[in-house]
Protein backbone atom coordinates (compact mmCIF):
# COMPACT_ATOMS: atom_id res chain seq x y z
CA UNK A 1 0.00 0.00 0.00
CA UNK A 2 1.09 3.56 -0.68
CA UNK A 3 2.19 5.66 2.29
CA UNK A 4 0.93 9.18 3.00
CA UNK A 5 3.01 12.03 4.45
CA UNK A 6 1.14 14.96 5.94
CA UNK A 7 3.17 18.01 6.96
CA UNK A 8 2.46 21.34 8.57
CA UNK A 9 4.98 24.19 8.33
CA UNK A 10 4.71 27.33 10.44
CA UNK A 11 6.58 30.01 12.31
CA UNK A 12 6.09 30.51 16.03
CA UNK A 13 6.19 33.71 18.03
CA UNK A 14 9.77 34.12 19.35
CA UNK A 15 8.61 34.82 22.91
CA UNK A 16 6.68 31.51 22.91
CA UNK A 17 9.65 29.31 21.93
CA UNK A 18 10.23 27.59 25.30
CA UNK A 19 6.52 26.93 25.82
CA UNK A 20 6.31 25.61 22.24
CA UNK A 21 9.17 23.17 22.82
CA UNK A 22 7.46 21.86 25.97
CA UNK A 23 4.18 21.30 24.11
CA UNK A 24 5.96 19.50 21.26
CA UNK A 25 7.84 17.21 23.65
CA UNK A 26 4.55 16.15 25.20
CA UNK A 27 2.84 15.76 21.83
CA UNK A 28 5.63 13.52 20.57
CA UNK A 29 4.99 11.20 23.52
CA UNK A 30 1.19 11.21 23.05
CA UNK A 31 0.51 11.11 19.31
CA UNK A 32 -0.06 7.51 18.39
CA UNK A 33 -2.64 5.84 16.17
CA UNK A 34 -3.19 2.71 14.15
CA UNK A 35 -1.49 3.24 10.82
CA UNK A 36 0.67 6.14 12.01
CA UNK A 37 4.28 5.09 11.43
CA UNK A 38 5.84 8.26 12.73
CA UNK A 39 5.39 11.78 14.01
CA UNK A 40 8.39 14.11 13.93
CA UNK A 41 9.01 17.82 14.32
CA UNK A 42 11.91 19.66 12.70
CA UNK A 43 13.26 23.19 12.89
CA UNK A 44 14.25 24.76 9.58
CA UNK A 45 17.99 25.30 9.23
CA UNK A 46 18.94 29.00 9.27
CA UNK A 47 15.37 30.07 10.16
CA UNK A 48 14.96 30.10 13.91
CA UNK A 49 11.40 29.50 15.10
CA UNK A 50 10.28 27.96 11.79
CA UNK A 51 9.11 24.39 12.29
CA UNK A 52 7.63 21.50 10.35
CA UNK A 53 5.57 18.65 11.77
CA UNK A 54 5.53 15.45 9.72
CA UNK A 55 3.09 12.58 10.06
CA UNK A 56 3.82 9.37 8.15
CA UNK A 57 0.86 7.03 7.62
CA UNK A 58 0.94 3.46 6.36
CA UNK A 59 -1.79 4.18 3.80
CA UNK A 60 -4.54 6.57 2.70
CA UNK A 61 -7.11 4.89 4.93
CA UNK A 62 -4.98 5.43 8.07
CA UNK A 63 -4.49 9.07 7.07
CA UNK A 64 -8.23 9.63 6.56
CA UNK A 65 -9.14 7.96 9.87
CA UNK A 66 -6.49 9.73 11.96
CA UNK A 67 -8.83 12.35 13.46
CA UNK A 68 -11.72 9.93 14.05
CA UNK A 69 -10.67 9.02 17.62
CA UNK A 70 -9.46 12.26 19.22
CA UNK A 71 -7.39 12.25 22.41
CA UNK A 72 -8.55 14.97 24.82
CA UNK A 73 -5.02 15.83 26.00
CA UNK A 74 -3.75 16.02 22.41
CA UNK A 75 -6.61 18.39 21.56
CA UNK A 76 -5.70 20.65 24.51
CA UNK A 77 -2.04 20.72 23.40
CA UNK A 78 -3.01 21.45 19.78
CA UNK A 79 -5.08 24.42 20.97
CA UNK A 80 -2.11 25.72 22.97
CA UNK A 81 0.09 25.23 19.94
CA UNK A 82 -2.23 27.20 17.67
CA UNK A 83 -1.91 30.19 20.03
CA UNK A 84 1.89 30.16 19.55
CA UNK A 85 1.93 30.23 15.74
CA UNK A 86 2.34 33.50 13.85
CA UNK A 87 -0.75 34.25 11.82
CA UNK A 88 -0.65 33.48 8.11
CA UNK A 89 2.53 31.40 8.29
CA UNK A 90 0.95 27.94 8.21
CA UNK A 91 1.30 25.70 5.15
CA UNK A 92 -0.15 22.21 4.81
CA UNK A 93 1.13 19.52 2.44
CA UNK A 94 -0.20 16.04 1.81
CA UNK A 95 1.93 13.64 -0.21
CA UNK A 96 0.71 10.30 -1.59
CA UNK A 97 3.37 7.71 -2.40
CA UNK A 98 3.34 6.41 -5.95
Amino acid sequence: MAKVIFSIKYEILPEKREAYLEVIRELKALIKADGLEGYSVYETKNRKNCFEEQYVFTDKNAYEEFDDNPNERVNILMTKLSDMIKQQTTEYTTLFEI
